[in-house]
């Protein structure tokens, strides 16, 4: 049997020119027990209707029951049921189409449009990207998109189509679509499959310094094929096919106002298991949050200020110079300057202010290196020590001409890490929750101070790894298997 089928619902919703594919009617699909057995199936559901207790819903329902990836899901037919419902995933994208259908053009303005997506394509050109992320949201593989000018532009209506109500010209469209769709991973003829869970692990092959290097993916590929998990590099483009698969690894730096954090929320909503779980990345990447946490809980940290415009000088006055300035989200040492004096004090966070309402003012201190240590489930995973990138007082510069500069590394042993360094780790990272975390920790002759919490810990091949080796690759594809296996016998 095909891995994937197409469901309709009436022998002759498939016309006679219609492209071969493995196509069974809704009916055989409910009833034959050949379907119910098949736990590796994927499924698209093309039936005339998807309204509530139909056969299409029926479909879905069961697809789901059997464990078989569907599009669309029960969670998606509800949510296309009702605009009072969809209207709350839209307000973000009514926005753009504002921006797109907005733009000035010459003669009569029309006050309605309307686009139709298949799997996520449409036309015209500059509605592509809004196309792409209502599939992102509602995974149906045709509906139709209304909009309506009220003042301006908005989404005013979504809808599902039938197969058996395009044109002709629409038809060519959508197997276009269905064909570039099914290109994707999970087509490829995978051979006999003896695999529990699959893992998707967002990556960004383009990005300058990410968290984990292609030698690393390629070892968390080995490793978890190893212990039963399919595990499928995706980038920012697979959005809609998250819900395929049973976990999410996410091997891209975080940020909320970005995708990576779209990708968390939806693999959490979809019951996923997922690290960098959201309130993780919410928790970790606002460094204003993680000062409040960690002052509260008596975790030990530089002397830290949050700062508005009002108050800048506060920083000089409690503090002192030099004074390090942080913009609340900022990674891999973005985002942080160190002023030497008020002038650079004032034009400094001038600058910042202009990105976030409030900054977070730090003691300057300075060591030659900075610990890391990677926790796990609770658990401490390894640890680092961050030197300073040559003549800079931070482990990356990025005001470095040409190529961004680090400095060296050394990994030990956690049992050979200083004990009150661990602990310390262990208690800001718990503050968090039980994923993955790598605790920037300063060891002074005052005692140790906790910088900051990393959500999205670097794991490189040749640096985290030269202890553990692939035991470091194997202790996270099995802590995926352990929670995907809590996950299954609730």
């Amino acid at each position: 049997m095909s891995d994937h089928v197409l469901l309709i619902e009436q022998p002759g919703d498939w016309k006679p020119h219609f492209p071969e594919y493995p196509v069974v009617v809704a009916e055989d699909y409910l009833t034959n027990p050949r379907y119910s057995s098949h736990t590796r199936l994927r499924v698209i559901n093309l039936c005339r209707s998807h309204r509530y207790l139909s056969e299409g819903y029926y479909c879905s329902l069961l697809a789901e029951a059997r464990q078989h990836k569907v599009v669309p899901t029960v969670r998606t037919l509800q949510d296309l049921s009702r605009k009072s419902i969809y209207s709350l995933d839209t307000e973000d994208i009514d926005r753009k189409v504002a921006r797109v259908l907005g733009r000035k053009r010459a003669g009569l303005q029309p006050t309605a449009f309307e686009i139709t997506v298949f799997f996520g394509q449409c036309a015209p050109k500059e509605m592509h990207e809004i196309g792409q992320q209502l599939f992102s949201i509602f995974r149906a593989p045709l509906f139709k998109v209304e909009f309506r000018l009220v003042g301006q532009w908005r989404i005013d209506a979504i809808k599902p189509l039938a197969l058996n109500s395009l044109t002709p010209e629409q038809e060519t469209a959508f197997f276009e679509a269905l064909d570039n769709y099914l290109k994707r991973p999970w087509r490829k003829p995978r051979g006999p499959r003896n695999f529990k869970y699959d893992l998707a692990i967002l990556q960004n092959p383009d990005e300058d310094l990410p968290p984990s290097n292609r030698a690393a993916l390629n070892q968390f590929v080995r490793q978890g094929k190893a212990l039963g998990l399919e595990v499928d590099l995706i980038d920012r483009k697979d959005f809609g096919r998250l819900a395929e698969y049973d976990a999410l690894f996410i091997r891209e730096t975080t940020r909320i106002d970005h995708y990576t954090y779209r990708f968390a929320r939806k693999a959490d909503s979809e019951g996923m298991v997922v690290i960098d779980d959201p309130d993780s990345i919410l928790k970790c990447t606002n460094k204003v949050y993680l000062a409040e946490l960690l002052a509260g809980q008596k975790v030990p940290t530089p002397k830290t200020l949050i700062l508005r415009k009002e108050n800048i000088l506060a920083a000089e006055e409690v503090i002192g110079y030099p004074v390090v300035l942080k913009i609340p989200d900022g990674s891999f040492s973005r985002g942080v300057f160190k002023a030497e004096d008020r002038v650079e004090l004032e034009e400094i966070s001038k600058r910042l202010f202009k990105e976030s309402d409030l900054i977070l003012a730090q003691e300057f201190v300075y060591t030659e290196f900075d610990w890391r240590v990677g926790i796990l489930n609770k658990q401490p995973l390894y640890a680092c020590q961050y030197l300073m990138s040559k003549k800079h007082w931070q482990i990356v510069n990025h005001q470095a001409k040409g190529n961004l500069r680090q400095g060296g590394f050394r990994t030990l042993p956690v049992e050979q890490a200083p004990p009150v360094v661990v602990k310390t780790a262990l208690k800001a990272a718990n503050l968090i929750g039980d994923g993955l975390y790598g605790v920037d920790i300063k060891q002074t002759d005052r005692g140790v101070m906790v910088i900051e919490v990393n959500d999205n810990p670097s794991l490189d091949a040749g640096v985290e790894d030269e202890v553990l080796k692939e035991g470091l690759y194997q202790a996270i594809m099995k802590d995926f298997v352990r929670r995907l296996d809590l996950m299954r016998r609730r």
